[in-house]
């Protein structure tokens, strides 16, 4: 007698990646902080002894969960420009798009976790990852700088520096308001700045 199915479970689908789906659910709506073994086997349906059966523990579960969440997130903000393709200014405001996006996403979800360095290193060993956005960020300047583009002595790092800590404040700014004082400024002004610099 094959076992039975969760209500929840879709044809084909494995517990092990339904309760991945539930878990990620539950972190895209309410976050990580006090997640408990308890709400992810509710949502996905099944006894809340399951979870053991595919996970040696809950923070195992919550790192596959922060890996579906974030590979989703990416694929849907789509793809990044290629170096030497249109102008800068563009593909530098595409960047900070893209990386607004992601932080949007990711920054709730990771912020219950701050003192779970467990789940965050498991997080980081489950494999092979794309790039992050900020590495891709400074390839890309990189790039248009071998191609000319960029003046050849511009600090690059500095730059990804300044595009990645705007995604920062912005993001960090709407999910605690008390401690942003100012409207961040609009990406195109940001990128105007880092394209011609602040000096007369």
């Amino acid at each position: 007698m094959s076992p039975r199915k969760a209500a929840a479970q879709k044809d084909g689908q494995s517990l092990h990646d339904l309760l991945v789906e539930a878990a990620e659910k539950l972190i895209a709506t309410r976050g990580t902080a006090g997640l408990t073994v308890r709400e992810i086997a509710r949502t996905a349906g099944v006894a809340d002894g399951v979870l053991y059966n595919h996970f040696s523990d809950k923070e195992e579960l919550v790192a596959w969960a922060l890996d579906r969440h974030v590979r989703g997130a990416e694929t849907l903000l789509g793809k990044l420009p290629v170096a030497g393709e249109g102008t800068l200014a563009a593909n530098l405001e595409r960047h900070l798009e893209y990386g607004l996006g992601l932080h949007r996403v990711i920054v709730p979800a990771f912020s219950g976790l701050y003192g779970n360095p467990e789940i965050l290193q498991r997080f980081a060993d489950l494999g092979e990852r794309p790039a992050d956005w900020r590495d891709r960020l400074l390839a890309y300047l990189k790039e248009e700088q071998a191609l000319g583009r960029l003046h050849p002595e511009s600090d690059v790092d500095a730059a990804a520096a300044l595009l990645v800590g705007y995604c920062h404040e912005t993001v960090l700014g709407t999910i605690f308001p008390h401690a942003s004082r100012t409207n961040p400024p609009e990406p195109e002004a940001v990128v105007r700045t880092v394209l011609n610099g602040i000096a007369p």
